[in-house]
This record gives structure tokens, C-alpha cells and sequence, in this order.
């Protein structure tokens, strides 16, 4: 046998030695080769193993905001009013909108809505951060108005600039017409609409740094400062809940969106028409059911 030979027959048997030893591990991402996309492996979930309970919101889903994955879905794609859990939106596209320390003067047709409001008066500059807080945790709808003007330039331009952000997300059964979910005709989302603008503001330190807070302080230039409970009572129930929306009108009835995050799993429920004697039990239990019950990994 030549010299050449004798090398090339020692190097087959040492690589025949090597490959089982670093090109079996599954759990390492393979390399990519050229031409081909590389995709990490789906996030796993911790799937409940016991049936969820009976709510009276009449639409409901629950996700797992780190996979994307459905937990349960009860009417979640039946387009209805949502109340004030648009304002997740509202507050996405004020993320997108450049600086949130910029300052926003008042104008009186931004006070022109009921019934919640902060009583913000003509004149007043704030930053667009503390307008975003109180939005959050109050949910006042003059502060929304006076947002939607500042960076759509009208209530309607601001509608728009909503719905190419929901498009963007994939919110496929949604159309906004204002920013702050008062009744309007032809405005209207879903359960799991309302989910997916929830796992993008979940997943925004600033949004969730607001909607986990239960209480906050708003300071009018005049001095006047006015202190603020969360309207989402959860977060004083739940040890765990750090978030999310509250929303109530006549024709949304009692809303509530709702996050936690227990022992390294975390959960978003949007909660659709339930009533003022049953959304926080309804949005409890199934927080509870998602994070507190033993689960299995899919």
C-alpha cells in the first residue's frame, strides 16, 4: 500500500471515531448550510392537565405569552366590542411613535369624553411617559384623546395608525375607530385579537413596567397631585398578576385582560362581556387554572 493510501485510510477510521461523538447531539441547533433558514426549536409550554372552569365571560382565551401557545378559547374569535383593552394598542403605537419623554400640550378638544377622565385642562404640557402611566393604571379617556391627537394628529389619524399596528401583529378581526374604546360604530376585536396586542405589550418592558403597577401619582401643573388605584383588581388578589387592561361599557360589558407570571410560567387571559359580579372570579379562576394546577410540557 503507497504512503497516500496508508493516510487516507487512517484519516477515514479517525473521523469514523469523531462523528458519533459531535454530530449526534440533537439538543444543539445543527449548523446551517447555505441556501437553507435555520428556525430554534418552538418554545415548550406547560399545558394544565385538568379542564378549565366554567366562566361567565362569554368570550375567553388563555395563552402562554413566551410560546404563543392557546391554553383554551371559548367564543375567541366572535368580533364584539372590548372596551378599554384596546388601549393596549393605543399604547403600542405610542411606543412606536418615537420618544416617550416627549412633552404634550393640552388642548381643549382632547377633554372633550366621558365618563373616566383626569380632568387634564388646556395648557397643561406633560410628557408622553407620565400620559402613558396614567392611561395604564386609570385608564382615562382624556389622556387618550390627547395622545391619539399628539401623534396622529386627530382621532381619526390615530384610528388609522391603530389598525396598520394591528395588521402588523396579525390582529385579523379588529377595527379601531378611536383610541380609548368608547362605543363607536364599526369598532370591534376579539378575545384573541385582544391577546395577541396583549403578549406584544406584555413583552414591552415600559407597557408591562405600567399595567403591573396598583397604584400611581399624577402631578397637574397647577401642583395638584392626584393619587390613582389600578382599576384591575387582580393585581391586589393575585399575588402573582402583574398586569394587564380593565374595560367596561355598556355594550362591551365587564372586560379585563389579565397577566402572571408563577414559578417560571407566565399567562395572559382576556376575559370578553362578562359582568361587574363575575369578571374578577371569572379572570381569577382561570389565571389560577393556567399557573397553579400541575401541567405537562408540550
Amino acid at each position: 500500500m503507497s504512503c497516500n493510501a496508508t493516510l487516507r485510510l487512517f484519516g477515514l477510521l479517525v473521523l469514523s471515531f469523531l462523528l458519533p461523538a459531535c454530530g449526534d447531539d440533537s439538543s444543539q441547533p445543527r449548523p446551517v448550510l447555505r441556501g437553507e433558514t435555520y428556525e430554534a426549536p418552538a418554545a415548550r409550554t406547560a399545558i394544565p392537565t385538568s379542564a378549565p372552569p366554567a366562566v361567565v365571560g362569554e368570550s375567553v382565551i388563555v395563552i402562554d405569552p413566551n410560546s404563543g401557545r392557546v391554553l383554551y378559547a371559548k367564543n375567541a374569535d366572535l368580533r364584539r366590542p372590548v372596551a378599554s383593552t384596546q388601549k393596549l394598542v393605543t399604547a403600542l403605537v405610542v411606543m412606536d411613535g418615537g420618544s416617550i419623554d416627549k412633552p404634550v400640550t393640552i388642548t381643549s378638544d382632547d377633554t372633550r369624553c366621558e365618563p373616566t377622565k383626569l380632568y387634564l385642562k388646556p395648557g397643561e404640557v406633560h410628557p408622553r411617559r407620565d400620559l402613558l402611566k396614567v392611561l395604564m393604571v386609570k385608564s382615562a379617556n382624556d389622556v387618550a384623546r390627547a395622545l391619539a391627537r399628539d401623534l396622529g394628529g386627530s382621532q381619526e389619524g390615530f384610528a388609522n395608525m391603530m389598525n396598520r399596528k394591528a395588521a402588523s401583529l396579525g390582529m385579523r378581526n379588529s377595527h379601531f375607530v378611536n383610541p380609548n374604546g368608547l362605543p363607536a360604530d364599526n369598532q370591534f376585536s376579539t378575545a384573541r385579537d385582544i391577546a395577541i396586542a396583549a403578549r406584544t405589550a406584555w413583552r414591552s418592558p415600559t407597557i408591562h413596567s405600567f399595567t403591573s403597577l396598583k397604584s400611581t401619582t399624577f402631578r397637574h401643573n397647577d401642583g395638584r397631585v392626584k393619587s390613582m388605584e389600578n382599576t384591575n383588581k387582580l393585581l391586589k388578589r393575585v399575588p402573582y398578576c402583574d398586569g394587564l387592561k380593565t374595560g367596561t361599557t355598556n355594550a362591551a360589558g365587564r372586560c379585563l385582560v389579565s397577566s402572571g407570571t408563577l414559578n417560571g410560567r407566565s399567562a395572559i387571559v382576556v376575559v370578553l362581556k362578562s359582568n361587574s359580579a363575575n369578571i374578577w372570579n371569572d379572570s381569577e379562576k382561570l389565571l389560577r387554572w393556567a399557573l397553579e394546577n400541575p401541567a405537562a410540557l408540550q
